[in-house]
C-alpha cells in the first residue's frame, strides 16, 4: 500500500531543526519534499565546511536540495511558479521575513488557493513577544521549562536536548495534517501557525500542576525527583557502573520493590501505606534504594527490578542508545551511504502506519543544491540555457563537491 501523502509536493524553507523536522515527517509519510535553501545553504550546513554536520543528515533524509536565492527577482519568481504546484509551504523564519520577501501567505494563497502553508515561530504571529528571537535555549528560558529543570539549590538548567524545537516541530507537522484533511472536505489551503512557546508549556503539566493546586512547599527544581514531589521513589540512582531511573506510580509497585530491597517490614508501617506518606519520606526511601542499586550494575538492577513489575530504565549514553538492542529490532536505525559522511546511520519515522508502506529512508539528505537543475527542468521546464543564465545571474549555483 501507498504513503499517506504519495503524490504531494512540498517546499521545505526549514531551518536548523524545527521546520527541517516537520518537513523530514511530511516525506515520510510519502510526500515528495523539496528543501529549499540560499545559496550559503541550511544554517546547520555552515557549522562543518569538509562535511555535512550530523544532525542536517539526520533531518533532511529523502529530500531535494533546491538553491533558490530568494532575494533576487528571478529567485522569487521561481519559488512562486514552485508554490503554484505545492500542496505544501514549510519555513520558520523569523517573523515577516516571508513577507518582506514578498512571498508570503497572503500572496502565495491568490497563487494556489489549495496551498497549506505551515510557519512554525518562536512566540507566534501576535502578542508582546511576536518579534523577539527565537531560538531552543530561548524557549526554553521563557516556557519555564528551564526553571523546572535541574537541583533546587543549583541555578536553572537548560534541557540537553532541543526539547522546543523539535515539539514546535512535530505540533506543526499535525497541523498541516489537520489543514490537508480539511482541504479534502473544503477545496481550499489554510495557514497553519505553531508557536514554540505555546507548544512547550504543554510539556510542564507536573510543574504547571503544583504552581496551579497552590502548594508552596514544593520548590521549582526538584533535580531527578518527581516534579510535584508526589511519589517515592521516584528517582535516579547510583549503580556501581553508572545511574538508574526508577519510579513507584502504584501501591503495586511499592510492594514489589520492599520485596526485591528486603524490606517488607515496611508494608506494615502505616507511615508508608499511602502515596503522600511515602513522598513525605522520600530522603528515608531513596537513601534505602541507593544502598541497594550501589552494590549492583544497572542492569542487575534492571534484571530485578522488571522481573518484579517495578517501572526503571539505565541511564544510557548517546552510544549505548545508537547500539539500543531495542531500537535495533524495531529498525529505528538505518544505515545509509552518505556521498560525503559515507555509512551513517540516521533514525526512520517514529510514526508508523501499519496499513500503509513502511517508512525508509530511499535516499540520504542532499548535498547543497545537488538536485536544482532536475528539479526546475522537471516541475518547471526550463531548458539548459534557462538553466545556465540562472547560474550566471546567480540565482541558483553549482553544486560544491
Amino acid at each position: 500500500m501507498s504513503r499517506p501523502l504519495d503524490g504531494m509536493l512540498v517546499l521545505d524553507l526549514g531551518q536548523i531543526y524545527n521546520g527541517p523536522y516537520c518537513g523530514l515527517l511530511l516525506g515520510f509519510m510519502g510526500a515528495r519534499v523539496l528543501k529549499i535553501e540560499s545559496p550559503e545553504g541550511d544554517i546547520v550546513r555552515r557549522r562543518k565546511r569538509q562535511v555535512e554536520p550530523y544532525p542536517l543528515v539526520m533531518l533532511n533524509s529523502n529530500k531535494e536540495s533546491v538553491i533558490l536565492d530568494l532575494k533576487h527577482a528571478d529567485g522569487k519568481a521561481l519559488f512562486l511558479r514552485l508554490a503554484r504546484k505545492a500542496d505544501v509551504v514549510v519555513e520558520n523564519f523569523a517573523v515577516g521575513v516571508m513577507n518582506r520577501l514578498g512571498l508570503g501567505w497572503d500572496v502565495l494563497q491568490k497563487e494556489n488557493p489549495r496551498l497549506v502553508y505551515g510557519s512554525g515561530t518562536g512566540f507566534g504571529l501576535s502578542g508582546p513577544y511576536r518579534d523577539l528571537p527565537a531560538m531552543d535555549l530561548t524557549i526554553q528560558a521563557m516556557s519555564g521549562i528551564m526553571n523546572a529543570t535541574g537541583f533546587p539549590d543549583r541555578p536553572p538548567v537548560k534541557a540537553g536536548p532541543a526539547v522546543c524545537d523539535f515539539l514546535g516541530g512535530a505540533h506543526l507537522f499535525a497541523g498541516i495534517l489537520g489543514a490537508l484533511v480539511q482541504r479534502e472536505r473544503t477545496g481550499r489551503g489554510q495557514f497553519v501557525e505553531v508557536a514554540m512557546l505555546d507548544a512547550a508549556i504543554i510539556a510542564l503539566a507536573s510543574a504547571l500542576g503544583v504552581f496551579m493546586d497552590g502548594d508552596t512547599s514544593v520548590p521549582p527544581r526538584t533535580g531527578n525527583r518527581h516534579p510535584a514531589l508526589a511519589m517515592a521513589p521516584y528517582n535516579v540512582y547510583e549503580t556501581s557502573d553508572g545511574h538508574i531511573a526508577i519510579f513507584t506510580a502504584s501501591d503495586r509497585h511499592w510492594e514489589s520493590i520492599t520485596e526485591v530491597l528486603g524490606r517488607q517490614d515496611l508494608l506494615t508501617n502505616p507511615d508508608y501505606a499511602t502515596t503522600p506518606g511515602r513522598a513525605a519520606r522520600v530522603e528515608q526511601i531513596d537513601a534505602m534504594v541507593t544502598t541497594w542499586t550501589r552494590e549492583r550494575t544497572k542492569n542487575e538492577v534492571m534484571a530485578a527490578l522488571t522481573e518484579a513489575h517495578v517501572p526503571c530504565a539505565p541511564v544510557r549514553t548517546a552510544a549505548e542508545v545508537v547500539d539500543d538492542p531495542h531500537l535495533r529490532a524495531r529498525g529505528v536505525w538505518q544505515e545509509i551511504e552518505h556521498p560525503r559522511r559515507g555509512k551513517t546511520k540516521v533514525p526512520i519515522s517514529p510514526i508508523r502506519l501499519h496499513g500503509a508502506d513502511p517508512a525508509a529512508v530511499a535516499r540520504p539528505a542532499p548535498l547543497l543544491g545537488q538536485d536544482t537543475d532536475r528539479v526546475l527542468a522537471e516541475l518547471l521546464g526550463l531548458a539548459k540555457d534557462d538553466l545556465a543564465a540562472l547560474h550566471a545571474a546567480g540565482v541558483i549555483r553549482p553544486v560544491k563537491t
